[in-house]
């Protein structure tokens, strides 16, 4: 396969690959010289010799099935990138496309302009990721290994419910228990306060992130997240800003996480009380989602809302969790009237407790702060749902 991107890029190769002769000449022909056409992944894969590759796919590709299979080629090899050109831009397309880690997604008719930047962006990267594979030291603290993350968002449908606690807690308990790193990402894009509540001062922000989407490798993530000492949880904070908000969509969120998911343990995801793309997007591609309702009425509303907006998007009913915050106050509500209500079993009770705003206003986590306390008690028991005390590493 010979020819380039261009632009000083003529290591990186570029193949158009659809099984229509018209649309793969067509996106060859904006392309320029050096652009291969094929009819099939399974042409294109004996052609590949370990020199970068950015793969265009054409229309015939632009489904979900037929991305799982470009999905198996881009885990198997790392000098290969893609993108994707759809008569149609939709919803399902798109996270389809992510989790299949495609670098981007255009729609037809594509302006050769554009497609020319797109396929500029992913040679960029390949180039990196290339480059930076044989410098990477042995024993890294950021190493991918193959294994992704397990993400857990945590979510509630109104503010002050004790989301940002359960968050920030959950995520120290896994740092302690497990061999690899634990990311907390403080994604309530606004008015954040998980740096406030952990008594950080971070340099670098989820902007910074964003920013440099193209080379978001582990060395460079590293970089970006900071530590808090006493529990080794790795924050990426949100933006310092609430104005930073609006650069951040859910394309740029669901990308950060896979980066970060590809060398971490856990990945915990804080969010605001609202439903918008990113946090829709986030729920869609975790792994699980803790709903958080505290013990009053218009909690238990909303959230009865919040279930049933999930159960429309179709979101797999065993993924979600139930967690009720302030569960032992005498506000004369019953656990088991708000499970009858919401149709759904809470898996974690935490209890009302001093120590919690003590510990907030201190800026650490109750679990460090207070650690025989009920509600760090009950913080062990929510974090043994993903990592049991004793437990088997897990893999997947």
């Amino acid at each position: 396969m010979g020819g380039g991107t261009g632009g000083g890029r003529a290591s990186v190769a570029v193949a158009v690959v659809d099984a229509d002769q018209t649309s793969r000449s067509k996106l060859a022909m904006q392309l320029g010289q050096g652009a291969t056409p094929f009819a099939s992944l399974n042409d294109l894969v004996p052609r590949l010799t370990g020199q970068p590759v950015v793969i265009v796919l054409g229309p015939s590709y632009a489904s979900p099935n037929e991305l799982s299979a470009v999905e198996q080629l881009l885990t198997a090899r790392r000098d290969v990138g893609a993108i994707v050109v759809a008569e149609q831009l939709s919803t399902e397309l798109f996270q389809a496309a992510l989790r299949a880690g495609i670098k981007d997604v255009l729609s037809i008719p594509v302006d050769s302009q554009q497609l020319a930047e797109a396929v500029s962006r992913t040679a960029n990267t390949l180039i990196a990721s290339v480059a930076a594979a044989p410098a990477a030291p042995a024993g890294a603290e950021l190493v991918a290994d193959g294994e992704l993350a397990r993400v857990i968002t945590v979510f509630s449908t109104k503010g002050g419910a004790g989301k940002s606690v359960v968050a920030t807690n959950l995520a120290v308990v896994l740092a302690q228990r497990s061999s690899k790193p634990v990311v907390l990402i403080d994604a309530d894009l606004q008015f954040g306060d998980v740096a406030v509540m952990l008594k950080l001062s971070p340099q670098h922000t989820i902007v910074d992130a964003v920013s440099a989407l193209d080379r978001l490798d582990p060395q460079f993530l590293k970089d970006l997240l900071i530590e808090h000492k006493p529990s080794g949880v790795l924050v990426l904070a949100a933006p310092l800003e609430p104005a930073f908000a609006d650069q951040i969509g859910a394309a740029e969120m669901m990308t950060i996480v896979e980066a970060l998911r590809a060398f971490c343990e856990f990945v915990v995801v804080d969010t605001p009380a609202y439903f918008n793309d990113v946090v829709l997007g986030l729920i869609e591609m975790s792994d699980d989602v803790l709903l958080v309702a505290g013990m009053d009425i218009p909690n238990i509303k909303n959230v009865k809302i919040g279930l049933q907006t999930l159960r429309l998007l179709n979101t797999p009913i065993e993924k979600l969790h139930l967690v009720l915050n302030r569960a032992n106050s005498k506000v004369k509500l019953d656990v088991g009237e708000v499970e009858r209500t919401l149709g759904i079993q809470a898996e974690s009770l935490v209890p009302s407790d001093v120590v919690v705003p003590q510990a907030v206003n201190k800026g650490e986590a109750v679990v460090l702060n207070a650690p025989k306390s009920a509600v760090a008690k009950s913080m062990e028991d929510l974090a043994g749902l993903f990592a049991p005390v004793g437990g088997p590493k897990r893999r997947r």
